[in-house]
């Protein structure tokens, strides 16, 4: 199902930072949030996951599919409710367990433990990570817990997915290799994908491009 933002506003207590009319993410098709430090574009991708500082005030529609996503309370209900997948910079893996102790942790429902082993195995074996399920985060190197982030985030079925500047971290080689992990993943699961960066080169060449906050003197600008 397609993601589409409809007449959001974000505004910092200072000026506004971003403002978007309405924009369609297609399944399987990235859009691309380019701008500095700052400039709102990560504040974009909170309000999008009900996870935005409270001191931002915001508005704006944002639907998947037939569903809107902001008619949920978030002072009632979780942001989990919205069945967004978030991925951060950093990998945030719990270095108390193991790679398939942190993939189960992110799987939602009830199916009985083996079959969702069964996905974990799946996932990691398409991620070139097959026999990783027991070992720890920190005996993994900077690109394969990046990998297992990214699965930790497919596995809990979202509807869209939110990447936070996701390939700033790693090295030059890594960082092209990642790229093209994460956007194989996208094409295979049919996602629609919403990805902030400061980086041109971290984009598909195909892909839309927005840029927001001092690249544009405020306004957003589709390319």
């Amino acid at each position: 199902m397609p993601m589409i933002l409809k007449n959001i506003s974000i505004a910092s207590p200072l000026r506004i930072l971003v403002q978007i009319e309405r924009l369609t993410i297609a399944n399987g098709e990235v859009l691309g949030v380019l701008g500095p430090s700052g400039s709102g574009k990560s504040s974009l991708l909170s309000y999008c996951a009900g996870v935005l500082d409270p001191k931002f005030s915001a508005s704006g529609e944002i639907w998947i599919g037939k569903d809107d996503e902001t008619r949920i309370r978030l002072d009632k209900q979780s942001p989990q409710e919205r069945k967004l997948g978030l991925m951060f910079q950093d990998d945030l893996l719990f270095p108390n367990m193991s790679v398939g102790e942190n993939l189960l942790f992110g799987m939602q429902g009830h199916e009985p433990r083996a079959t969702r082993l069964h996905r974990v195995r799946e996932m990691l074996k398409k991620a070139d990570l097959e026999g990783y399920v027991d070992r720890r985060p920190t005996s993994l190197s900077g690109g394969q817990r990046s990998r297992v982030s990214l699965l930790r985030t497919l596995l809990s079925n979202p509807r869209a997915l939110l990447l936070d500047e996701p390939f700033a971290k790693l090295d030059p080689l890594l960082r092209l290799e990642f790229r093209a992990f994460v956007f194989q993943c996208v094409r295979d699961q049919e996602l629609p994908c919403l990805l902030v960066t400061h980086e041109m080169t971290d984009l598909p060449a195909e892909s839309k491009r927005i840029t927001v906050g001092l690249l544009s003197d405020s306004k957003d600008i589709l390319r």
